[in-house]
């Protein structure tokens, strides 16, 4: 009978803020407690628990793993217990904020032509859309989705296929009357070979030679933080890229960008992913609508 006297989801509440708002101190004043009594919750969430949830020193605020899991599944407890709730007087219609992660290219050229019928399908949902190539912890960033291009790590994390995309070497008219067309892995040493300004899973574009693969490595002038912004340097002639098909087949069917070296692509291709943290437990209605909105008209075709 004395487990039925704890408030387990106020206690979740109180954990989630003190985790989303970094500390003690801000969950009290948002919670309208005291931080001693911000901690002292804690400690008793700990002690039924029987595991540590935070490390705390006077500097720091850091989760343990057991603190981490024990996020990830409140947080999904907390959007069932609202959602169950919104549904008996709402019809179960989403609302709330989404924060979306995703490559600027992805959201460019298949996110923003689509965007608008997702938010007149859902009225009452936001999206905050955060744009970035480079791989970001979704807890950490407090995101609710995140669209991933390249291999998977195994995770805590939930994906779910948006596609492929084959990769293309592709120069500007103008750049390749002035410096040449490659025909070889050799003839790339005298072209500037746009590169991303971060270490990647592949670091390198790979080629066929002599029936194996060769990983060259990028080694122009400029580098950039995202794939879009390599597509406009690549535009803009400052020298060859390699690039996602979606985002240059109009490029190409237009003129503006020549493919070289496609007896040599040996045909890989780069999947999309979104994906969640959890491990197919429960989901904020916002956050399934959107999930399935992407799988429904987010998807990324090879060319």
């Amino acid at each position: 009978m004395a487990r039925l006297e704890v408030n387990r989801s106020g206690e979740m509440e109180v954990f989630v803020r003190v985790v989303e708002l970094g500390g003690f101190s801000p969950a009290a004043r948002v919670s309208r407690m005291t931080p001693s009594a911000v901690s002292k919750l804690i400690a008793r969430l700990e002690a039924r628990l029987g595991a540590r949830l935070v490390n705390r020193s006077t500097r720091a605020f850091q989760l343990t793993p057991e603190g981490c899991a024990f996020y990830e599944r409140a947080t999904c407890i907390l959007a069932d217990i609202e959602d169950a709730e919104r549904g008996a007087g709402a019809g179960e219609q989403p609302v709330g904020r989404i924060r979306l992660n995703t490559s600027a290219s992805y959201a460019t050229h298949i996110l923003a032509p689509i965007l608008f019928e997702f938010l007149d399908r859902y009225p009452g949902v936001t999206l905050d859309l955060v744009q970035t190539d480079m791989v970001v912890d979704l807890l950490t960033e407090r995101t609710d989705v995140a669209v991933r291009a390249g291999p998977l790590r195994s995770s805590t994390l939930v994906a779910r296929k948006l596609g492929e995309t084959a990769m293309i070497i592709a120069g500007t008219p103008a750049y390749l009357a002035r410096f040449g067309e490659p025909k070889t892995i050799e003839d790339l040493e005298r072209h500037n070979r746009l590169g991303f300004g971060y270490v990647r899973t592949v670091d390198g574009w790979p080629l066929q030679k002599d029936g194996d693969t060769i990983v060259v490595p990028t080694a122009g002038r400029v580098q950039a933080s995202d794939g879009e912004a390599l597509r406009r340097l690549a535009l803009g002639g400052s020298g060859l890229a390699r690039l996602a098909a979606f985002t240059v087949r109009d490029d190409i069917a237009a003129g503006r960008l020549i493919p070289v070296l496609e007896d040599l692509n040996p045909g890989d291709l780069e999947v999309f992913h979104a994906i969640h943290i959890g491990q197919g437990g429960p989901l904020p209605s916002r956050v399934r609508a959107l999930l399935d909105f992407l799988a429904e008209r987010g998807k990324v075709s090879w060319f």
